[in-house]
């Protein structure tokens, strides 16, 4: 992994925690699941879905609403995922 891919997906990490405990806790849990981070064709709507406040992204996780777009809603059915 090269330092810049590195950088990206400490800035991830760290843009996963959230004031809201629900959302931070899925979120927890899927780092604990995928430390190496969402795949690479995934990485921009992983950024997209971290930038929306969070009470619109608990609103998706906890399935009260729908994405806007496939792209989004593939990535929340993954974080809904429950822990094996």
């Amino acid at each position: 992994m090269s330092d810049q891919q590195h950088a990206r997906l400490a800035k991830l990490r760290w843009h996963s925690r959230r004031a809201l405990l629900e959302n931070d806790l899925i979120l927890e849990r899927f780092w604990e699941r995928y430390p190496e981070g969402p795949a690479a064709e995934q990485l921009v709507s992983f950024e997209r879905l971290l930038a929306l406040e969070d009470h619109d992204l608990w609103a998706l996780l906890s399935g009260r609403r729908r994405a806007a777009t496939a792209d989004l809603q593939t990535l929340v059915d993954l974080l809904r995922q429950p822990a094996a």
